[in-house]
């Protein structure tokens, strides 16, 4: 359930499924470049996500009353801060693994809420956590690909494979099996702390892909995340994807139960896709009020990411913190 009753329909028309992203509200505060990107995505009830999704948000809907869960794999290079300033060159390019589900807030503003974040190294998974409260994990990831010229099939290869290093309390049991958490007197919930692992073999193919639903999953142009208490929408913004469909060869998986989905990954998803990817830029965060998302000089945007000024000027900037 919501902690804030809210309007259970937004007060503005949601935002069009369009593949070309609106202009950002601000500068851009961070470019990064996504790439070797495969979509999984699993069809599920509005009812399963709910309660994970931030004040003032709700699950966003298909045409069909569905929302979706999708697990995605990809490495992310070329980390800038406040661009054009240069890459940031320790943080390098490295794998990343989410976990996500889809939002629509009382503006109308279509985004993604992160259950997980894995990624294989330790100072963006810090640096992620205290920016924007992101459920960030630090992870052992790994990449293989195989080239078309290298398949037997003349198709694009990718192996992900990842271990997690933090332990995770995971639930074991519930008195539905459904891994919600409502366990019973008589069959209480039970939990585990365990590394989740997931090992991905997906092979891209060559066949563009721009579908009510592939533009439902990635036209996604911000994230919805709770910070300190204050629901937040941090807008992005990047080129069109070059979608195109894939295969899911193999698929052994612990990331989505330990995200509480423990029956997805038995299930083969209904939509898998690819992407060579992009590079994408954000914008300060905008802070969600009851009835409307505004831009806040007291969104929660930590000092580390305002740009530098003068003591005397940091000082009452951290006052007002």
């Amino acid at each position: 359930m919501l902690e804030d009753p809210l309007p259970l329909d937004p007060i503005a028309p949601p935002q069009p499924l369009d593949p070309i992203a609106p202009p950002l509200p601000g500068r851009a505060i961070i470019r990064q470049r996504w790439s070797e990107l495969v979509f999984l995505h699993w069809r599920v009830a509005p009812a399963t996500v709910e309660r994970w999704m931030p004040p003032g948000t709700r699950p966003d809907v298909d045409e069909n009353g569905d929302t979706w869960v999708g697990l995605i794999p990809f490495v992310l290079s070329r980390t800038q801060f406040f661009p054009p300033l240069p890459p940031v060159p320790y943080l390098g390019t490295f794998v990343e693994c989410n976990v996500r589900l889809y939002s629509i807030d009382v503006a109308g503003n279509r985004g993604v809420v992160f259950r997980s974040l894995d990624a294989e190294r330790a100072l963006p998974v810090l640096t992620a956590r205290a920016l924007f409260g992101l459920p960030y994990r630090w992870a052992s990831m790994s990449l293989e690909q195989a080239h078309p010229d290298a398949a037997f099939d003349g198709t694009r290869r990718l192996e992900y494979r990842s271990r997690r290093l933090e332990p995770t309390r995971v639930e074991a049991g519930t008195g539905t099996g459904t891994g919600t958490g409502t366990g019973t007197a008589a069959h209480p919930t039970t939990h585990l702390t365990t590394h989740p692992t997931t090992h991905i073999i997906a092979r891209a193919g060559t066949t563009p892909v721009d579908t009510e639903l592939s533009r439902f999953l990635t036209a996604r142009w911000g994230f919805h995340e709770r910070v300190r208490g204050h629901t937040i929408w941090a807008r992005n913004h990047h080129e069109p994807w070059p979608l195109v469909e894939a295969t899911l060869d193999s698929l052994d998986d612990e990331l989505l139960a330990a995200a509480g989905f423990p029956e997805l990954a038995a299930r083969h998803p209904e939509s898998v896709l690819y992407s060579p990817g992009v590079t994408t830029v954000f914008a300060r965060p905008t802070r969600i009020t009851r009835y409307r998302v505004r831009f806040s000089r007291r969104a929660p945007l930590p000092l580390a990411l305002l740009p530098p000024r003068s003591p005397t000027a940091c000082a009452s900037r951290a006052r007002a913190y």
